[in-house]
């Protein structure tokens, strides 16, 4: 589902080179002038070899004229890739269609890795004309500043996303296995989302920036300018912006755009120049072509970029820990290191307390909703130490997806446990089986989930929760009509109720947990 248009993602797996959705693949490329560009691959994990990660998935989210837009999803695991250099290459290089990408250089140089390690030479060192969401969003910036130069910013995605779209973009499934096959519907959709939403911000973008009025073209190219010859074509302005969009094709095409019996101006096009090719594709419209002009830039890979960089890490010391001689990071230390399960000192209510680290503060929260106290660091980047520090102070158990964290030596007999799956929902059920939690439906959205905090035991009325709210926290009228039971937290005084988003709550945590119900 498209966040921002609330209908079905349109989007394609293309597997096969003699289906339905390769050939309406090729098609659409020759009928777009914008694409956002995406990969995923499973990381290399090993320091042995220097070898770059094999991209399994590629995602080409392309704009169509009527303002839509359609995903295809490249399985590069399925589809000889032999198949696919040409119509790729053609669509990187093409001047009649801008690459939108998000840092997407690093995805090149991978995915011309997988190209030439499977026979097909040369890879892809070429993205033109290519322009970075990052870019696009510091512009929003300036903008958003008045004109005043303001500081170039590295975000997430998923931040710019929320930032300018209104919605983040969940990253759960960012570090799932990209490489088993099939692919999961779960899988599927977030693929196609991170390059889709790169349309949906560009969109955006390109709203704002034809306000400045620098986006109009009136200039036409006639047919007495194509006669003219090339020192007098390049002598004008706008028309030499056209002629040069050929610098990526034959030099032959910069000789016929001038030629009249050989480039004919359609009205339909705009007056845009029609270039020779061995693709018929459609040219940009005179606004993005502006744009293009304007804003874009290209990717060029240098050989120096085509080849991995070794590991500068030196050797691996050996720890001796309980008289065991075991080596620094390996992957021994992912093991539970607290008191199996879990050390009774540590905690109350006879339950731990746990501590979730950065990476899973979403873990955080679904504790909370099933009673269980977990808290988060009190910094948003810590370090080890710190974390450790606040583990101890506040008798907790520290939970973490940092395997880097169990390689420090003074965290070795510290309770700490590395959290495996990915996905909350497994989270939560990984950490209850491992520390033999239980957990009733009496527990389930028992503590605050802003702050981790208890409930004020006896429940407010609507009298009450109004009072409690003054200056606050604002509460929708239409609920005092309803005769609900308002609960206020002791800690940070958040006002809940159990209205519908409660009782999908319970339900969800109850499938989850698997509990019986009364």
């Amino acid at each position: 589902m498209d966040p921002i248009t609330n209908k079905p993602l349109n989007m394609h797996l293309v597997s096969s080179t003699d289906s339905p959705e390769f050939t309406l693949f090729t098609q659409t490329l020759t009928q777009t002038s914008l694409v956002g560009l995406d990969a995923e691959w499973k990381p290399v994990r090993t320091h042995q070899t220097a070898s770059f990660p094999t991209v399994s998935l590629l995602q080409i989210a392309c704009q169509l004229h009527d303002g839509d837009s359609v995903v295809f999803l490249l399985d590069l695991f399925s589809i000889p890739l032999s198949s696919l250099w040409e119509p790729l290459r053609e669509m990187f290089v093409s001047p009649d269609i801008l690459k939108l990408g998000f840092i997407f250089k690093q995805d090149l140089i991978y995915l011309s890795s997988t190209f030439c390690s499977l026979g097909c030479e040369p890879g892809f060192d070429t993205v033109e004309p290519y322009l970075d969401i990052m870019s696009v969003y510091n512009h929003l910036q300036q903008q958003k500043k008045h004109g005043r130069n303001v500081s170039k910013q590295s975000k997430s995605l998923s931040t710019i996303c929320g930032e300018v779209l209104g919605f983040p973009l969940s990253k759960e499934l960012q570090c799932s296995d990209w490489s088993h096959r099939p692919l999961t519907e779960e899988q599927m959709k977030y693929a196609a989302m991170d390059a889709h939403c790169l349309l949906e911000i560009f969109k955006f973008f390109q709203e704002n920036v034809a306000k400045e009025g620098d986006l109009v073209v009136t200039t036409e190219l006639s047919n007495l300018d194509a006669n003219l010859g090339l020192k007098v074509v390049f002598g004008k302005h706008d028309v030499c912006d056209r002629v040069l969009r050929t610098q990526f094709g034959e030099a032959l095409a910069i000789v016929q755009a001038t030629t009249s019996d050989v480039s004919q101006v359609s009205p339909s096009t705009g007056g845009m120049i029609q270039k020779s090719s061995c693709k018929v594709t459609s040219p940009m419209d005179e606004v993005l072509l502006k744009v293009v002009k304007t804003y874009s830039d290209r990717i060029l890979l240098k050989g120096s970029d085509k080849k991995p960089k070794t590991s500068k890490k030196k050797g691996k010391k050996q720890l001796s820990i309980n008289g065991i001689c075991k080596e620094k990071g390996s992957e021994q230390f992912d093991d539970w290191q607290g008191t199996s399960p879990w050390d009774p000192s540590v905690g109350g209510d006879g339950y731990p307390k746990f501590l979730c680290d950065v990476m899973i503060e979403g873990l955080a929260k679904h504790l909370r909703c099933v009673g269980i106290d977990a808290a988060t660091p009190y910094s948003k980047k810590p370090e080890p130490r710190e974390l450790i520090e606040q583990a101890q102070k506040e008798k907790r158990v520290l939970l973490t997806r940092d395997a880097k964290m169990l390689r420090h030596e003074y965290l070795i007999n510290n309770q700490i446990y590395r959290v495996k799956t990915l996905l909350k929902n497994e989270q939560l059920l990984e950490v209850i089986e491992t520390f033999q939690l239980k957990i009733s439906e009496d527990r389930l959205m028992s503590r605050c989930t802003k702050c981790n905090g208890r409930f004020i035991q006896k429940p407010l009325s609507a009298e009450e929760a109004i009072e409690a709210a003054k200056g606050f926290q604002r509460i929708p009228s239409c609920l005092f009509d309803k005769n609900l039971e308002f609960w206020q937290c002791m800690d940070c005084h958040q006002l809940y109720w159990e209205g519908t988003q409660y009782h999908n709550a319970v339900q969800k945590f109850v499938d989850i947990c698997k509990l019986v119900t009364n």
